[in-house]
C-alpha cells in the first residue's frame, strides 16, 4: 500500500476549520459535550490561535511580542476528552486502487488533529479480525502529533474484520467523548453491537462509511469474473448488464440506509464519505451540515 503523507497543505486546511466553529465551548464536536477538555489547572499544555472572542487573559504576550501574532495558551485539564478512531483494516479497504484505504487514513488523520487541538487525548486502533490494535495510544497536543501520526503508514489492510467483536471487549471510558468507525460496512459480520456497546458508555458515536467511486457508480459491463477481496474462495462469474447494475445499486441503497437508520435510531451520527471525496468536501460541507463539527 502506497504511504499515507501528511503535508502543510492539508494541515493548514483542517487547521482553517477552527475559524468555523460556532463557540469555544462545545470544543470540536457538537453533542452532548458541555465543556472544553483543556481548563484552568496550572499544568501548561500547548497554544492554539487566538480566535476573536477567547479570553484575552489567556493571550501570550511574550509569544506575541516574538512573532507579531496572538496566541492562546491551553491547560491541561481533569475532563480531558477522548477520542477513539477505529479504523477497519481489512483487504476490502484497499478496493478500488487503494482508494478506500488511504480516505480512511486521511479521515482518521485529520479527525485527531482536530482534537488534538482542542487538547483532547487521540487514540487510533486498527481492526484486524477480532482483534483490535493499537496504533497510536494517548496522544495529547500538536508535537506529539507531528511525532506520533505517521504510524498510520504501518496499517496494513488485509483478511477480514469483525467490528463487534474487536471492539466490545476493549477499554472504553464512559462518556469521555467521541468514539469514531470509520469502514466500508460491506459485510453480512455484526457491527451494529459495537454501535450498541459504544452508546450504552454515553459515547457519542459517529460511523464512517468510506466508498470508492466505483462501488458508488460501477462503470463494469460485459462477462466479467469477480472474486470476494476478503475470501479467495468466493469467486463469481457474471455477465455484467443494465438490470445487474440496477440490481446492484438497489443493494447498496439498502446497505446505507440500513447502517444509518440503525445509528439515527442510537443517537449516533453516520457519514457516507467517497473515496475520492476531497478532506474540505467532508469536514467543511458533509460534517458541518450534520452538526458533527460547529
Amino acid at each position: 500500500m502506497s504511504k499515507f503523507t501528511i503535508n502543510e497543505e492539508l494541515l493548514s486546511e483542517i487547521e482553517s476549520l477552527q475559524s468555523i466553529l460556532k463557540n469555544n465551548v462545545a470544543g470540536m464536536f457538537g453533542g452532548n459535550r458541555q465543556s472544553k477538555s483543556f481548563g484552568s489547572s496550572c499544568e501548561f499544555a500547548d497554544y492554539r490561535d487566538y480566535l476573536p472572542g477567547d479570553d484575552i487573559n489567556r493571550i501570550d504576550w511574550n509569544a506575541y511580542a516574538r512573532f507579531d501574532k496572538l496566541y492562546e495558551k491551553l491547560y491541561y485539564d481533569e475532563r480531558q476528552m477522548h477520542t477513539r478512531i477505529y479504523i477497519d483494516a481489512s483487504r476490502s479497504m484497499c478496493h478500488g486502487n487503494e482508494e478506500k484505504a488511504n480516505q480512511a487514513l486521511r479521515l482518521a488523520a485529520c479527525l485527531a488533529y482536530l482534537s488534538v487541538c482542542e487538547m483532547e487525548k487521540v487514540s487510533i486502533y486498527a481492526i484486524h479480525g477480532t482483534e483490535l490494535e493499537e496504533v497510536i495510544g494517548g496522544m495529547v497536543g500538536k508535537e506529539s502529533y507531528l511525532g506520533c501520526i505517521s504510524k498510520l503508514n504501518e496499517i496494513e489492510f488485509v483478511g477480514d474484520s469483525h467490528i463487534s467483536e474487536a471492539i466490545i471487549p476493549s477499554s472504553v471510558g464512559r462518556g469521555d467523548g467521541f468514539s469514531i468507525i470509520i469502514s466500508d460496512f460491506l459485510t453480512d459480520d455484526n457491527y451494529e453491537g459495537a454501535i450498541d456497546h459504544l452508546a450504552s458508555k454515553k459515547k457519542d458515536v459517529i460511523c464512517i462509511q468510506v466508498l470508492a467511486s466505483d462501488e458508488i457508480n460501477p462503470q463494469i459491463r460485459g462477462k466479467m469474473h469477480l472474486f470476494d477481496s476478503e475470501d479467495a474462495t468466493k469467486a463469481y462469474r457474471k455477465k455484467i448488464d443494465n438490470d445487474i447494475i440496477k440490481a446492484y445499486k438497489s443493494a447498496l441503497k439498502f446497505v446505507i440506509e440500513r447502517i444509518k437508520d440503525y445509528c439515527e435510531a442510537r443517537g449516533a451520527y453516520y457519514l457516507l464519505a467517497p473515496g475520492n471525496a476531497t478532506i474540505g468536501d467532508i469536514l467543511f460541507g458533509k460534517m458541518v451540515d450534520m452538526g458533527v463539527l460547529k
